[in-house]
């Protein structure tokens, strides 16, 4: 577990990548929920900050 912050505080690709997935799979859920709405209504929101994410963790140095 302390490594997956150290490479979060050093910016390196592993922990940033997993912790965007993670956002990915919470927004999807959060989406696919049929109890709260404002669960719903934020699902997107996560959903698009996960991709924007990983998509610019891809360019930190492993």
């Amino acid at each position: 577990m302390s490594s997956f912050f150290d490479g979060l505080f050093h910016l390196r690709r592993g922990a940033w990548e997993m912790l965007a997935s993670v956002l990915i799979a919470a927004g999807v859920v959060m989406l696919m929920q049929p109890f709260v709405l404002a669960l719903y209504s934020w699902s997107f929101i996560v959903t698009l900050i996960g991709t924007v994410m990983f998509i610019i963790v891809s360019h930190f140095p492993e």
